[in-house]
Protein backbone atom coordinates (compact mmCIF):
# COMPACT_ATOMS: atom_id res chain seq x y z
CA UNK A 1 0.00 0.00 0.00
CA UNK A 2 1.67 3.62 -0.68
CA UNK A 3 1.01 5.73 1.94
CA UNK A 4 1.73 9.19 -0.06
CA UNK A 5 4.42 11.55 -0.06
CA UNK A 6 3.67 13.20 3.37
CA UNK A 7 2.95 10.39 5.40
CA UNK A 8 6.33 9.36 4.66
CA UNK A 9 8.11 11.90 5.22
CA UNK A 10 6.66 11.95 8.96
CA UNK A 11 7.11 8.64 9.58
CA UNK A 12 10.86 8.85 8.50
CA UNK A 13 11.02 12.21 10.76
CA UNK A 14 9.63 10.03 13.88
CA UNK A 15 11.80 7.53 13.25
CA UNK A 16 14.94 9.23 12.96
CA UNK A 17 13.67 10.96 16.27
CA UNK A 18 12.85 7.77 17.90
CA UNK A 19 16.09 6.28 17.09
CA UNK A 20 18.04 9.42 18.24
CA UNK A 21 15.89 8.48 21.37
CA UNK A 22 16.74 4.88 21.50
CA UNK A 23 13.02 3.85 21.26
CA UNK A 24 11.84 2.80 17.64
CA UNK A 25 10.95 -0.40 19.04
CA UNK A 26 8.69 1.18 21.04
CA UNK A 27 7.21 3.58 19.00
CA UNK A 28 7.01 0.12 16.37
CA UNK A 29 4.88 -1.63 19.05
CA UNK A 30 2.54 1.25 19.64
CA UNK A 31 2.60 1.99 15.43
CA UNK A 32 1.20 -1.53 15.15
CA UNK A 33 -1.11 -1.09 18.08
CA UNK A 34 -2.61 2.19 16.61
CA UNK A 35 -3.12 0.24 12.97
CA UNK A 36 -4.97 -2.89 14.32
CA UNK A 37 -6.78 0.18 16.22
CA UNK A 38 -7.59 1.45 12.64
CA UNK A 39 -8.19 -1.78 11.15
CA UNK A 40 -10.70 -2.71 14.48
CA UNK A 41 -12.73 0.69 14.79
CA UNK A 42 -13.14 2.03 11.38
CA UNK A 43 -15.38 5.05 13.03
CA UNK A 44 -11.89 5.59 14.54
CA UNK A 45 -10.56 7.76 11.54
CA UNK A 46 -13.66 9.87 11.49
CA UNK A 47 -13.58 11.22 14.71
CA UNK A 48 -10.09 11.96 13.77
CA UNK A 49 -11.06 14.05 11.17
CA UNK A 50 -14.08 15.58 12.90
CA UNK A 51 -13.09 19.19 13.33
CA UNK A 52 -15.35 19.47 16.11
CA UNK A 53 -13.45 16.97 18.06
CA UNK A 54 -10.75 19.75 20.21
CA UNK A 55 -6.92 18.62 19.71
CA UNK A 56 -6.90 16.99 24.19
CA UNK A 57 -9.39 14.09 22.89
CA UNK A 58 -8.25 13.46 19.09
CA UNK A 59 -4.72 12.94 21.51
CA UNK A 60 -6.20 10.99 24.13
CA UNK A 61 -7.78 8.64 21.38
CA UNK A 62 -4.50 8.32 20.43
CA UNK A 63 -2.78 7.39 22.81
CA UNK A 64 -5.95 5.06 24.10
CA UNK A 65 -5.44 3.79 20.48
CA UNK A 66 -2.36 3.20 21.02
CA UNK A 67 -1.76 1.86 24.03
CA UNK A 68 0.73 4.42 24.66
CA UNK A 69 1.60 5.46 28.37
CA UNK A 70 2.48 9.10 29.98
CA UNK A 71 6.20 7.60 29.56
CA UNK A 72 6.14 7.79 25.64
CA UNK A 73 7.68 11.22 25.42
CA UNK A 74 8.56 10.59 21.70
CA UNK A 75 4.94 9.04 20.39
CA UNK A 76 3.53 12.47 22.93
CA UNK A 77 5.95 14.64 20.64
CA UNK A 78 4.83 13.30 17.65
CA UNK A 79 1.23 13.59 18.19
CA UNK A 80 1.45 17.45 19.61
CA UNK A 81 3.45 17.88 15.90
CA UNK A 82 0.50 16.49 13.93
CA UNK A 83 -1.74 18.09 16.08
CA UNK A 84 -0.48 21.31 15.90
CA UNK A 85 0.51 20.73 11.75
CA UNK A 86 -3.28 19.84 10.96
CA UNK A 87 -2.20 16.21 10.11
CA UNK A 88 -3.67 14.18 12.67
CA UNK A 89 -6.15 12.64 9.96
CA UNK A 90 -3.02 11.23 8.02
CA UNK A 91 -1.93 9.24 11.12
CA UNK A 92 -2.56 5.88 10.23
CA UNK A 93 -1.13 6.21 6.89
CA UNK A 94 2.02 7.73 9.23
CA UNK A 95 1.57 4.59 11.03
CA UNK A 96 1.97 2.14 8.22
CA UNK A 97 5.20 3.72 6.55
CA UNK A 98 6.83 3.72 10.06
CA UNK A 99 6.10 0.08 9.96
CA UNK A 100 7.37 -1.03 6.29
CA UNK A 101 10.49 1.76 7.43
CA UNK A 102 11.30 -0.28 10.35
CA UNK A 103 10.57 -3.43 9.09
CA UNK A 104 12.97 -2.68 6.22
CA UNK A 105 15.78 -1.33 8.49
CA UNK A 106 15.52 -4.59 10.09
CA UNK A 107 14.88 -7.31 7.38
CA UNK A 108 11.47 -7.87 8.49
CA UNK A 109 9.09 -9.99 6.57
CA UNK A 110 4.94 -9.62 6.90
CA UNK A 111 3.58 -13.28 6.13
CA UNK A 112 -0.22 -13.77 6.54
CA UNK A 113 -1.33 -17.44 6.23
CA UNK A 114 -4.65 -17.51 5.00
CA UNK A 115 -6.72 -21.44 4.87
CA UNK A 116 -10.54 -22.41 4.86
CA UNK A 117 -9.99 -23.75 8.29
CA UNK A 118 -8.00 -23.24 11.32
CA UNK A 119 -4.57 -24.90 10.96
CA UNK A 120 -3.63 -27.69 13.25
CA UNK A 121 -0.31 -26.47 15.41
CA UNK A 122 1.65 -29.48 12.82
CA UNK A 123 0.32 -28.07 9.62
CA UNK A 124 1.20 -24.26 10.88
CA UNK A 125 4.62 -25.04 12.18
CA UNK A 126 5.57 -26.78 8.58
CA UNK A 127 4.25 -24.14 6.56
CA UNK A 128 6.40 -21.58 9.08
CA UNK A 129 9.11 -23.67 8.03
CA UNK A 130 8.26 -23.42 4.46
CA UNK A 131 8.78 -19.92 4.71
CA UNK A 132 11.63 -19.66 6.74
CA UNK A 133 13.45 -21.70 3.83
CA UNK A 134 12.15 -18.77 1.37
CA UNK A 135 13.35 -15.78 3.23
CA UNK A 136 16.38 -17.14 4.60
CA UNK A 137 17.80 -15.42 7.55
CA UNK A 138 15.22 -12.47 7.97
CA UNK A 139 12.92 -12.28 10.70
CA UNK A 140 9.29 -12.64 9.94
CA UNK A 141 6.00 -11.78 11.53
CA UNK A 142 3.67 -14.77 11.10
CA UNK A 143 -0.03 -14.27 11.42
CA UNK A 144 -2.81 -17.36 9.91
CA UNK A 145 -6.44 -16.48 9.42
CA UNK A 146 -9.36 -18.65 8.40
CA UNK A 147 -11.24 -17.55 5.06
CA UNK A 148 -13.79 -20.11 4.25
CA UNK A 149 -14.60 -18.82 1.16
CA UNK A 150 -11.01 -20.74 0.42
CA UNK A 151 -13.46 -23.75 0.57
CA UNK A 152 -9.98 -25.83 0.97
CA UNK A 153 -5.94 -24.94 1.04
CA UNK A 154 -4.32 -21.60 2.05
CA UNK A 155 -2.78 -19.17 0.69
CA UNK A 156 0.50 -17.68 1.67
CA UNK A 157 1.04 -13.55 1.61
CA UNK A 158 5.05 -12.79 2.21
CA UNK A 159 5.41 -9.01 1.52
CA UNK A 160 4.11 -8.37 -1.97
CA UNK A 161 4.38 -11.79 -3.46
CA UNK A 162 1.69 -14.55 -2.94
CA UNK A 163 0.97 -18.08 -3.39
CA UNK A 164 -2.52 -19.25 -3.65
CA UNK A 165 -2.97 -23.31 -2.89
CA UNK A 166 -7.00 -22.89 -2.04
CA UNK A 167 -9.50 -25.29 -3.74
CA UNK A 168 -11.65 -21.56 -4.87
CA UNK A 169 -8.58 -20.67 -7.24
CA UNK A 170 -8.29 -23.89 -8.47
CA UNK A 171 -11.36 -23.78 -9.38
CA UNK A 172 -11.52 -20.20 -10.89
CA UNK A 173 -8.55 -21.76 -13.27
CA UNK A 174 -10.57 -24.32 -13.91
CA UNK A 175 -13.35 -22.12 -15.38
CA UNK A 176 -11.13 -19.77 -17.23
CA UNK A 177 -9.43 -22.99 -18.47
CA UNK A 178 -13.36 -24.26 -19.94
CA UNK A 179 -14.37 -20.16 -20.96
CA UNK A 180 -11.07 -19.89 -23.07
CA UNK A 181 -11.92 -23.09 -25.23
Amino acid sequence: MDQGLIPRRYAKALYGFASDKGVTERVYVLMKNLEASFAELPDLQKALANPFVNGDDKTQLLFTASQASKADSVFADFVKLLIHNRRVDDVRQIALAYLKIYREERNIHVVHVESAAPLAPDEEKRLRRLVERHIGDDAMEFTTGVDPSLIGGFTISVDNERLDASISNELRQLRQNLISK
